[in-house]
Order: structure tokens, then C-alpha cells, then sequence
């Protein structure tokens, strides 16, 4: 799909630099950098989402878990 877009001088000219270094196309370049962007996002919702449903569930450990964790360790420890 073509676009359209309008950035500043600067950043164009630095855009074009880091092109030809890393030896893409225009398109290429600005193609990864809209999908990594994206992808940014995308992982920073999912972590929001998440963090809201963790955070409305106790990370505590039932009773007795830890000394059962403890005693299994304590048996391997002795084998």
C-alpha cells in the first residue's frame, strides 16, 4: 500500500542516513520501524492488561505451601 506522510526535515534526513547504512529501501525502513512500533504497543497493552488482572488476584500461597515446598527440598537434600 502507498502513503502519504509528513515529517520533519531532520528526522527525514535521519532516516535516510540510517537507510543507507543498514542498506534498505526507504519503504523497508520505515515499514520496520511502523511494525516495531506497533509491536511495542501491542506488549505494553497486553502487560496493562495483565498487571489489571494480577493485580485484582492475592499472589499469596495457600496455607501450608511453603512448609510443603520447604520439607520436599529438605528430602531431596538428604538423598
Amino acid at each position: 500500500m502507498k502513503t502519504a506522510i509528513s515529517i520533519p526535515d531532520p528526522l527525514f534526513e535521519s532516516a535516510e542516513a540510517l537507510a543507507r547504512r543498514l542498506r534498505l529501501s526507504r519503504s523497508q525502513l520505515y515499514a520496520e520501524a511502523i511494525r516495531l512500533m506497533v509491536e511495542q504497543h501491542e506488549e505494553a497493552r497486553m502487560r496493562s492488561v495483565l498487571d489489571e488482572l494480577y493485580a485484582s488476584e492475592s499472589s499469596a500461597l495457600p496455607e501450608g505451601a511453603m512448609e510443603a515446598q520447604v520439607s520436599v527440598l529438605d528430602e531431596w537434600k538428604d538423598e
